[in-house]
């Protein structure tokens, strides 16, 4: 059985830089919503879990990056600074008159948090949902990145395919157990289109599955970081293992340390994917940083 909405998100499409994104919405119109902005192969959909937990006057909107979703793929590839850019723009359609709203998990927390820095006066408040950067590197590992990328060019990557979005669901409760049956069915119905000779695919290009060429800079994110005025709301999973990977710097501490007005909470009952597993934890937190409506 699938998860049923209690709420039921409207859609719109918008031109970004170029590039078709899908925009939901919950609750009422506003020059001023709160916008989701989702991590890595996720969609704006799985946002549905909060929105149906949170105060229904508080507006809220949540956007497909390129490539993901129901967004446009893009046939150049996928570069950070793009994120930043289509950010940008559509933080001047949805909040042009004050600082913006951002709640951002993974991918969509890291965006947020360096667009923030970036852009001081643009963002007002911001909850990030385990989006605590990358591991550092080193320059030596550069030439073997370029070659890998090079390498992955010249074979078009791929996803799998499922039997069905319910062959999806069960994997998703596997790799995750605190997923419940109801929100792996909805998730997977989410991140699916059917294929004409049976079986579904992932609503994702899988161009994203190309290393990225250029070296994940930490030192350059965290003097984003310190530039930011925001007040943040830093949320952890306690069974997350993307903590563990990051050792010392996936901790609280590193963060105190370059953010100037942070606040951190952990759910103790979650993992990564807390907005799947714990919305009503995570509205609760969001409601009570951002305030009334």
């Amino acid at each position: 059985m699938s998860y049923q909405p209690r709420w039921q998100a409207r859609q719109e499409m918008l031109r970004i830089r170029g590039i078709e994104h899908r925009l939901l919405r919950w609750g009422p119109e506003s020059g001023d919503p709160v916008l989701f902005l989702h991590g890595w192969a996720d969609s704006a959909d799985s946002f549905q879990f909060i929105a149906d937990e949170i105060a229904p006057a508080l507006p809220l909107a949540a956007l497909d990056w390129r490539g993901f979703g129901h967004s446009e793929w893009c046939p150049g590839g996928y570069w950070f600074p793009d994120y930043y850019a289509d950010l940008e723009v559509l933080l001047e359609q949805l909040s042009p008159a004050r600082g913006a709203r951002l709640v951002g998990h993974s991918m969509g927390g890291n965006i947020a948090m360096t667009y923030a820095g970036i852009r001081p006066a643009r963002v007002s408040r911001l909850v990030n949902l385990e989006g605590f950067g990358l591991p550092r590197t080193d320059p030596s590992q550069a030439p073997e990145r370029h070659a890998k990328w090079l390498d992955q060019l010249r074979e078009a990557p791929e996803f799998n395919d499922y039997a069905d979005a319910g062959d999806l669901a069960g994997r998703l409760m596997r790799r995750n157990p605190r997923l419940t049956e109801d929100r792996a069915s909805f998730i997977a119905g989410c991140w699916t289109k059917p294929l004409p000779g049976g079986g579904v695919r992932l609503r994702a290009d899988p161009t994203h599955r190309h290393v990225n060429p250029y070296l994940y800079r930490r030192e350059e994110m965290e003097s984003c970081w310190r530039r930011q005025t925001a007040s943040v709301l830093m949320v952890f999973g306690g069974k997350s293992d993307l903590a563990t990977r990051l050792g010392t710097e996936g901790g609280e501490a590193a963060f105190r340390g370059c953010i100037p007005h942070v606040r951190a909470e952990v759910l103790a009952d979650a993992g990564h994917m807390l907005h799947h597993e714990e919305p009503a934890a995570v509205a609760r937190l969001i409601e009570d940083f951002l305030g009334s409506p």
